[in-house]
Protein backbone atom coordinates (compact mmCIF):
# COMPACT_ATOMS: atom_id res chain seq x y z
CA UNK A 1 0.00 0.00 0.00
CA UNK A 2 2.96 2.12 0.79
CA UNK A 3 4.32 1.96 -2.96
CA UNK A 4 0.79 2.43 -4.30
CA UNK A 5 0.13 5.65 -2.34
CA UNK A 6 3.86 6.89 -3.71
CA UNK A 7 2.89 6.17 -7.02
CA UNK A 8 -0.17 7.62 -6.90
CA UNK A 9 1.31 10.78 -5.91
CA UNK A 10 4.46 10.82 -7.83
CA UNK A 11 3.03 12.68 -10.74
CA UNK A 12 3.12 15.83 -8.69
CA UNK A 13 6.62 15.57 -6.19
CA UNK A 14 8.80 13.72 -9.37
CA UNK A 15 9.05 16.12 -13.11
CA UNK A 16 10.08 12.96 -14.63
CA UNK A 17 6.51 11.86 -15.32
CA UNK A 18 6.23 14.75 -17.88
CA UNK A 19 6.74 13.80 -21.69
CA UNK A 20 10.19 13.27 -22.59
CA UNK A 21 12.93 11.21 -25.06
CA UNK A 22 15.31 10.54 -22.79
CA UNK A 23 15.26 6.53 -21.72
CA UNK A 24 15.48 6.75 -18.65
CA UNK A 25 12.79 9.22 -17.83
CA UNK A 26 10.08 6.58 -19.42
CA UNK A 27 6.93 6.22 -17.66
CA UNK A 28 6.39 3.69 -15.19
CA UNK A 29 3.95 0.95 -16.32
CA UNK A 30 1.31 -0.45 -15.12
CA UNK A 31 2.66 -2.74 -12.84
CA UNK A 32 0.50 -4.55 -10.28
CA UNK A 33 0.98 -2.73 -6.72
CA UNK A 34 1.95 -6.56 -5.01
CA UNK A 35 4.98 -6.47 -7.76
CA UNK A 36 6.36 -2.96 -6.62
CA UNK A 37 5.87 -4.23 -3.05
CA UNK A 38 8.96 -5.16 -1.23
CA UNK A 39 11.31 -3.83 -4.24
CA UNK A 40 11.87 -0.01 -2.40
CA UNK A 41 11.55 1.64 0.38
CA UNK A 42 10.33 5.57 1.45
CA UNK A 43 14.00 6.10 1.27
CA UNK A 44 14.17 5.61 -2.28
CA UNK A 45 11.53 8.20 -3.43
CA UNK A 46 13.01 10.86 -1.19
CA UNK A 47 16.53 10.46 -2.35
CA UNK A 48 15.86 10.30 -5.87
CA UNK A 49 16.15 6.25 -6.93
CA UNK A 50 13.05 6.05 -8.58
CA UNK A 51 14.18 5.38 -11.95
CA UNK A 52 16.45 2.77 -10.84
CA UNK A 53 13.53 0.76 -9.16
CA UNK A 54 11.43 1.75 -12.50
CA UNK A 55 14.00 -0.12 -14.11
CA UNK A 56 13.74 -2.87 -12.01
CA UNK A 57 10.32 -3.34 -12.18
CA UNK A 58 10.43 -3.58 -15.98
CA UNK A 59 12.80 -6.33 -16.20
CA UNK A 60 10.47 -8.16 -13.87
CA UNK A 61 7.47 -7.46 -16.38
CA UNK A 62 10.00 -8.58 -19.21
CA UNK A 63 10.50 -11.96 -17.39
CA UNK A 64 6.75 -13.09 -17.23
CA UNK A 65 5.66 -15.98 -18.97
CA UNK A 66 3.86 -15.23 -22.11
CA UNK A 67 1.43 -17.74 -24.03
CA UNK A 68 2.99 -19.46 -27.10
CA UNK A 69 1.11 -18.70 -30.38
CA UNK A 70 0.94 -21.16 -32.59
CA UNK A 71 3.97 -21.13 -35.46
CA UNK A 72 2.55 -23.32 -38.04
CA UNK A 73 -0.52 -24.46 -39.95
CA UNK A 74 -0.04 -27.99 -38.44
CA UNK A 75 0.13 -26.29 -34.63
CA UNK A 76 -2.98 -24.30 -35.60
CA UNK A 77 -5.24 -26.71 -36.18
CA UNK A 78 -3.84 -28.83 -33.42
CA UNK A 79 -5.29 -25.32 -31.52
CA UNK A 80 -8.38 -25.48 -33.24
CA UNK A 81 -9.13 -29.10 -32.95
CA UNK A 82 -8.53 -29.43 -29.18
CA UNK A 83 -11.67 -28.17 -27.55
CA UNK A 84 -13.20 -30.78 -30.00
CA UNK A 85 -11.35 -33.82 -28.92
CA UNK A 86 -11.80 -33.05 -25.38
CA UNK A 87 -15.79 -32.18 -25.84
CA UNK A 88 -15.48 -36.41 -26.88
CA UNK A 89 -13.10 -37.14 -23.90
CA UNK A 90 -10.07 -38.82 -26.44
CA UNK A 91 -8.29 -38.05 -23.72
CA UNK A 92 -10.04 -40.30 -21.48
CA UNK A 93 -10.44 -43.71 -23.17
CA UNK A 94 -11.94 -45.50 -20.20
CA UNK A 95 -15.52 -44.48 -21.38
CA UNK A 96 -14.73 -46.06 -24.83
CA UNK A 97 -13.71 -49.41 -23.57
CA UNK A 98 -16.85 -49.87 -21.23
CA UNK A 99 -19.09 -48.65 -24.03
CA UNK A 100 -16.83 -51.45 -25.87
CA UNK A 101 -16.66 -55.14 -23.34
CA UNK A 102 -20.29 -55.22 -23.58
CA UNK A 103 -20.21 -56.05 -27.29
CA UNK A 104 -17.58 -57.55 -27.73
CA UNK A 105 -18.63 -59.83 -25.09
CA UNK A 106 -21.86 -60.71 -27.28
CA UNK A 107 -19.75 -61.21 -30.36
CA UNK A 108 -17.23 -63.64 -28.74
CA UNK A 109 -19.83 -65.72 -26.89
CA UNK A 110 -22.23 -65.79 -30.79
CA UNK A 111 -19.24 -67.45 -32.12
CA UNK A 112 -19.26 -71.16 -33.09
CA UNK A 113 -17.36 -73.77 -31.20
CA UNK A 114 -14.10 -74.24 -31.13
CA UNK A 115 -13.82 -70.56 -33.46
CA UNK A 116 -12.16 -66.80 -32.49
CA UNK A 117 -14.55 -64.24 -32.66
CA UNK A 118 -15.23 -62.14 -35.40
CA UNK A 119 -12.51 -59.73 -35.72
CA UNK A 120 -14.56 -58.02 -38.83
CA UNK A 121 -17.16 -57.35 -36.53
CA UNK A 122 -14.87 -56.08 -32.96
CA UNK A 123 -13.50 -53.73 -35.82
CA UNK A 124 -16.68 -52.39 -36.72
CA UNK A 125 -18.04 -52.26 -32.83
CA UNK A 126 -14.85 -50.96 -31.64
CA UNK A 127 -14.76 -47.48 -33.84
CA UNK A 128 -18.62 -47.41 -33.34
CA UNK A 129 -18.04 -47.42 -29.57
CA UNK A 130 -15.10 -44.87 -29.52
CA UNK A 131 -18.12 -42.24 -31.83
CA UNK A 132 -20.67 -42.90 -30.34
CA UNK A 133 -19.09 -42.57 -26.75
CA UNK A 134 -18.06 -39.42 -28.07
CA UNK A 135 -21.41 -38.18 -29.28
CA UNK A 136 -22.83 -39.40 -26.29
CA UNK A 137 -20.33 -36.80 -24.28
CA UNK A 138 -21.39 -33.84 -26.76
CA UNK A 139 -24.98 -34.47 -25.74
CA UNK A 140 -24.41 -35.01 -22.30
CA UNK A 141 -22.19 -31.61 -22.25
CA UNK A 142 -25.09 -29.83 -23.69
CA UNK A 143 -27.43 -30.69 -21.42
CA UNK A 144 -25.12 -30.24 -18.50
CA UNK A 145 -23.08 -26.84 -19.72
CA UNK A 146 -24.49 -24.94 -16.49
CA UNK A 147 -24.41 -27.50 -14.27
CA UNK A 148 -20.74 -28.44 -15.80
CA UNK A 149 -19.80 -24.88 -14.66
CA UNK A 150 -20.39 -25.06 -10.92
CA UNK A 151 -18.64 -28.48 -10.51
CA UNK A 152 -14.92 -28.14 -9.35
CA UNK A 153 -14.37 -31.38 -11.98
CA UNK A 154 -16.05 -30.27 -14.65
CA UNK A 155 -16.27 -26.72 -15.01
CA UNK A 156 -12.47 -26.79 -17.44
CA UNK A 157 -15.45 -28.48 -20.36
CA UNK A 158 -14.96 -26.57 -23.49
CA UNK A 159 -18.69 -25.81 -23.34
CA UNK A 160 -18.74 -24.89 -19.21
CA UNK A 161 -15.61 -23.04 -19.97
CA UNK A 162 -16.87 -21.30 -22.79
CA UNK A 163 -14.20 -22.55 -25.45
CA UNK A 164 -16.62 -23.41 -28.06
CA UNK A 165 -19.81 -22.24 -28.91
CA UNK A 166 -23.33 -24.38 -28.51
CA UNK A 167 -23.80 -24.22 -32.24
CA UNK A 168 -20.34 -25.47 -32.65
CA UNK A 169 -21.58 -28.25 -30.71
CA UNK A 170 -24.60 -29.16 -32.38
CA UNK A 171 -22.58 -29.07 -35.67
CA UNK A 172 -20.01 -30.87 -33.99
CA UNK A 173 -22.45 -33.91 -33.03
CA UNK A 174 -24.23 -33.87 -36.11
CA UNK A 175 -21.01 -34.98 -37.87
CA UNK A 176 -20.32 -37.66 -34.92
CA UNK A 177 -24.22 -38.98 -35.21
CA UNK A 178 -23.55 -39.06 -39.06
CA UNK A 179 -20.20 -40.83 -38.79
CA UNK A 180 -22.01 -43.61 -36.70
CA UNK A 181 -24.83 -44.10 -38.49
CA UNK A 182 -21.88 -44.88 -41.11
CA UNK A 183 -20.52 -47.53 -39.35
CA UNK A 184 -23.80 -48.86 -38.39
CA UNK A 185 -25.43 -49.57 -41.98
CA UNK A 186 -22.33 -52.03 -42.26
CA UNK A 187 -24.57 -54.48 -40.63
CA UNK A 188 -27.78 -56.39 -40.99
CA UNK A 189 -30.76 -54.56 -41.40
CA UNK A 190 -32.40 -56.16 -37.90
CA UNK A 191 -29.20 -54.68 -36.06
CA UNK A 192 -29.63 -51.56 -37.69
CA UNK A 193 -33.34 -51.27 -36.39
CA UNK A 194 -31.80 -52.60 -33.40
CA UNK A 195 -29.28 -50.57 -33.15
CA UNK A 196 -30.82 -46.61 -34.04
CA UNK A 197 -33.52 -47.59 -31.00
CA UNK A 198 -30.81 -47.44 -28.12
CA UNK A 199 -30.43 -43.43 -29.54
CA UNK A 200 -33.67 -42.37 -27.23
CA UNK A 201 -31.54 -43.81 -24.10
CA UNK A 202 -28.31 -41.71 -24.97
CA UNK A 203 -30.32 -38.45 -25.38
CA UNK A 204 -32.53 -39.09 -22.24
CA UNK A 205 -29.99 -40.02 -20.03
CA UNK A 206 -28.27 -36.85 -19.26
CA UNK A 207 -31.58 -35.40 -18.11
CA UNK A 208 -32.42 -38.49 -15.64
CA UNK A 209 -30.11 -36.72 -13.02
CA UNK A 210 -32.43 -34.40 -12.91
CA UNK A 211 -36.09 -36.41 -11.98
CA UNK A 212 -34.74 -39.47 -10.03
CA UNK A 213 -31.94 -40.70 -7.82
CA UNK A 214 -31.51 -43.23 -10.45
CA UNK A 215 -29.95 -41.94 -13.61
CA UNK A 216 -27.17 -45.05 -13.43
CA UNK A 217 -29.74 -47.09 -14.52
CA UNK A 218 -30.34 -45.50 -17.47
CA UNK A 219 -26.72 -45.11 -18.22
CA UNK A 220 -26.53 -48.87 -17.58
CA UNK A 221 -29.53 -49.75 -20.31
CA UNK A 222 -27.45 -47.46 -22.89
CA UNK A 223 -24.17 -48.57 -22.49
CA UNK A 224 -25.02 -51.99 -22.55
CA UNK A 225 -27.14 -52.64 -25.41
CA UNK A 226 -23.99 -53.60 -27.33
CA UNK A 227 -24.93 -57.03 -25.47
CA UNK A 228 -27.99 -57.44 -27.51
CA UNK A 229 -26.30 -55.70 -30.84
CA UNK A 230 -23.48 -57.88 -31.06
CA UNK A 231 -25.61 -61.36 -31.29
CA UNK A 232 -27.65 -59.49 -33.68
CA UNK A 233 -24.87 -58.30 -35.75
CA UNK A 234 -22.94 -62.12 -36.55
CA UNK A 235 -26.12 -64.58 -36.72
CA UNK A 236 -29.39 -62.11 -37.64
CA UNK A 237 -30.85 -62.18 -34.10
CA UNK A 238 -31.42 -62.09 -30.72
CA UNK A 239 -30.82 -65.14 -28.82
CA UNK A 240 -32.43 -64.09 -25.42
CA UNK A 241 -31.50 -66.93 -23.49
CA UNK A 242 -27.92 -66.02 -23.43
CA UNK A 243 -27.89 -62.38 -24.95
CA UNK A 244 -30.78 -60.65 -21.72
CA UNK A 245 -28.73 -62.32 -18.42
CA UNK A 246 -25.94 -60.93 -20.48
CA UNK A 247 -27.61 -57.12 -20.71
CA UNK A 248 -28.53 -57.01 -17.09
CA UNK A 249 -25.42 -58.42 -15.93
CA UNK A 250 -23.53 -54.76 -18.01
CA UNK A 251 -26.27 -53.05 -16.39
CA UNK A 252 -25.89 -54.31 -12.82
CA UNK A 253 -22.00 -53.57 -13.64
CA UNK A 254 -22.57 -50.12 -14.38
CA UNK A 255 -24.49 -49.13 -11.78
CA UNK A 256 -21.85 -50.53 -9.80
CA UNK A 257 -18.39 -48.33 -11.55
CA UNK A 258 -20.78 -45.26 -11.98
CA UNK A 259 -21.67 -44.88 -8.77
CA UNK A 260 -18.07 -45.38 -7.61
CA UNK A 261 -17.24 -42.34 -10.21
CA UNK A 262 -20.45 -40.25 -8.89
CA UNK A 263 -19.36 -40.13 -4.98
CA UNK A 264 -16.26 -37.98 -7.03
CA UNK A 265 -18.95 -35.35 -7.16
CA UNK A 266 -21.29 -35.57 -4.85
CA UNK A 267 -20.41 -32.58 -2.28
CA UNK A 268 -21.12 -30.37 -5.65
CA UNK A 269 -24.51 -32.78 -6.59
CA UNK A 270 -25.87 -31.85 -3.46
CA UNK A 271 -25.31 -28.10 -3.62
CA UNK A 272 -26.95 -27.86 -7.22
CA UNK A 273 -29.54 -30.23 -6.77
CA UNK A 274 -28.68 -32.99 -9.36
CA UNK A 275 -28.84 -36.82 -7.79
CA UNK A 276 -27.02 -39.68 -8.28
CA UNK A 277 -27.01 -43.39 -6.88
CA UNK A 278 -24.41 -41.96 -5.09
CA UNK A 279 -26.54 -39.70 -2.95
CA UNK A 280 -28.86 -42.23 -2.80
CA UNK A 281 -27.00 -45.37 -1.49
CA UNK A 282 -24.94 -43.32 0.95
CA UNK A 283 -23.04 -44.54 3.42
CA UNK A 284 -24.41 -48.30 2.63
CA UNK A 285 -22.64 -47.55 -0.44
CA UNK A 286 -21.13 -50.63 -0.27
CA UNK A 287 -23.71 -53.16 1.04
CA UNK A 288 -25.54 -51.75 -2.66
CA UNK A 289 -22.72 -52.46 -4.71
CA UNK A 290 -22.25 -55.55 -3.46
CA UNK A 291 -25.93 -57.13 -4.02
CA UNK A 292 -25.50 -55.90 -8.04
CA UNK A 293 -22.33 -57.26 -8.30
CA UNK A 294 -23.98 -60.99 -6.68
CA UNK A 295 -26.55 -60.11 -9.40
CA UNK A 296 -24.29 -59.30 -12.03
CA UNK A 297 -22.06 -62.68 -11.28
CA UNK A 298 -25.61 -64.50 -11.31
CA UNK A 299 -26.67 -63.48 -14.32
CA UNK A 300 -23.17 -63.71 -16.16
CA UNK A 301 -23.16 -68.02 -15.26
CA UNK A 302 -27.32 -67.94 -16.71
CA UNK A 303 -25.59 -66.76 -20.07
CA UNK A 304 -22.58 -68.94 -20.14
CA UNK A 305 -25.11 -72.23 -19.59
CA UNK A 306 -27.17 -71.23 -21.92
CA UNK A 307 -24.24 -71.01 -24.43
CA UNK A 308 -22.71 -74.01 -23.32
CA UNK A 309 -19.41 -72.49 -21.95
CA UNK A 310 -16.41 -74.52 -20.89
CA UNK A 311 -13.86 -74.19 -17.54
CA UNK A 312 -12.29 -70.97 -18.81
CA UNK A 313 -15.44 -69.06 -18.85
CA UNK A 314 -16.65 -69.47 -15.36
CA UNK A 315 -13.38 -69.18 -14.00
CA UNK A 316 -13.05 -65.83 -15.48
CA UNK A 317 -16.01 -64.81 -14.23
CA UNK A 318 -15.35 -66.13 -10.48
CA UNK A 319 -11.60 -63.40 -11.34
CA UNK A 320 -14.63 -60.81 -12.20
CA UNK A 321 -15.96 -61.19 -9.09
CA UNK A 322 -12.87 -61.20 -6.82
CA UNK A 323 -12.20 -58.05 -8.71
CA UNK A 324 -15.48 -56.51 -7.88
CA UNK A 325 -15.45 -57.78 -4.05
CA UNK A 326 -11.60 -56.32 -3.46
CA UNK A 327 -13.19 -52.82 -5.39
CA UNK A 328 -15.95 -52.13 -3.52
CA UNK A 329 -14.32 -53.22 0.01
CA UNK A 330 -11.26 -51.01 -0.17
CA UNK A 331 -13.08 -48.63 -1.30
CA UNK A 332 -12.97 -44.99 0.16
CA UNK A 333 -16.18 -42.98 -0.78
CA UNK A 334 -15.07 -40.06 0.76
CA UNK A 335 -11.79 -39.96 -0.88
CA UNK A 336 -12.19 -38.90 -4.99
CA UNK A 337 -8.75 -40.07 -6.22
CA UNK A 338 -9.41 -43.46 -4.52
CA UNK A 339 -12.87 -43.77 -6.61
CA UNK A 340 -11.49 -42.46 -9.63
CA UNK A 341 -8.89 -45.05 -9.47
CA UNK A 342 -11.56 -47.97 -8.58
CA UNK A 343 -13.57 -46.74 -11.63
CA UNK A 344 -10.64 -46.88 -14.23
CA UNK A 345 -9.95 -50.25 -12.69
CA UNK A 346 -13.21 -51.84 -14.20
CA UNK A 347 -11.68 -51.87 -18.12
CA UNK A 348 -9.58 -54.96 -16.80
CA UNK A 349 -13.25 -56.42 -15.32
CA UNK A 350 -14.23 -55.89 -19.38
CA UNK A 351 -10.81 -57.55 -20.65
CA UNK A 352 -10.83 -60.61 -18.07
CA UNK A 353 -14.61 -61.63 -18.95
CA UNK A 354 -13.87 -61.58 -22.78
CA UNK A 355 -10.12 -63.73 -22.59
CA UNK A 356 -12.44 -65.90 -20.44
CA UNK A 357 -15.38 -66.10 -23.24
CA UNK A 358 -12.80 -66.09 -26.08
CA UNK A 359 -10.88 -69.31 -24.22
CA UNK A 360 -14.33 -70.88 -23.35
CA UNK A 361 -15.50 -70.87 -26.43
CA UNK A 362 -12.29 -72.19 -28.21
CA UNK A 363 -12.49 -75.23 -25.64
CA UNK A 364 -16.23 -76.00 -26.41
CA UNK A 365 -16.93 -79.08 -28.08
CA UNK A 366 -17.95 -79.41 -31.26
CA UNK A 367 -21.01 -81.62 -31.60
CA UNK A 368 -20.91 -81.74 -35.41
CA UNK A 369 -17.57 -83.44 -35.27
CA UNK A 370 -18.35 -85.81 -32.55
CA UNK A 371 -21.54 -87.50 -34.62
CA UNK A 372 -21.09 -90.56 -35.86
CA UNK A 373 -20.91 -90.20 -39.65
CA UNK A 374 -23.08 -92.73 -41.86
CA UNK A 375 -21.04 -95.45 -43.60
CA UNK A 376 -20.99 -95.11 -47.28
CA UNK A 377 -21.50 -97.43 -49.72
CA UNK A 378 -19.26 -98.19 -52.47
CA UNK A 379 -20.50 -97.23 -56.20
CA UNK A 380 -20.16 -101.47 -57.18
CA UNK A 381 -22.39 -102.46 -54.29
CA UNK A 382 -24.68 -99.61 -54.69
CA UNK A 383 -25.18 -101.64 -58.66
CA UNK A 384 -26.31 -104.45 -57.23
CA UNK A 385 -30.57 -105.17 -56.53
CA UNK A 386 -30.93 -106.67 -53.70
CA UNK A 387 -31.87 -110.24 -53.42
CA UNK A 388 -34.58 -111.78 -50.70
CA UNK A 389 -32.85 -114.80 -49.19
CA UNK A 390 -35.09 -117.23 -50.16
CA UNK A 391 -35.92 -117.00 -53.59
CA UNK A 392 -39.80 -117.87 -54.81
CA UNK A 393 -40.55 -120.81 -56.32
CA UNK A 394 -41.70 -120.43 -60.21
CA UNK A 395 -44.43 -122.79 -60.84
Amino acid sequence: MFALRHLLKGRKHFPYYAATTTKSMLPIPAVPARVLIGLHTESDYRNGRLPQVQELCCRKMTTLPTSKKPTSLLEELAAATKPYAQLMRIDRPIGTYLLFWPCAWSIALSADAGCWPDLTMLGLFGTGALIMRGAGCTINDLWDKDIDAKVERTRSRPLASGQITQFDAIVFLSAQLSLGLLVLVQLNWQSILLGASSLGLVVTYPLMKRVTYWPQLVLGMAFNWGALLGWCATQGSVNLAACLPLYLSGVCWTIVYDTIYAHQDKLDDLQIGVKSTALRFGENTKVWLSGFTAAMLTGLSASGWACDQTLPYYAAVGVVGAHLVQQIYSLNIDNPTDCAKKFLSNHQVGLILFLGIVLGTLLKADDTKKQPQPALASPAASSFVSLSQKPDVIS
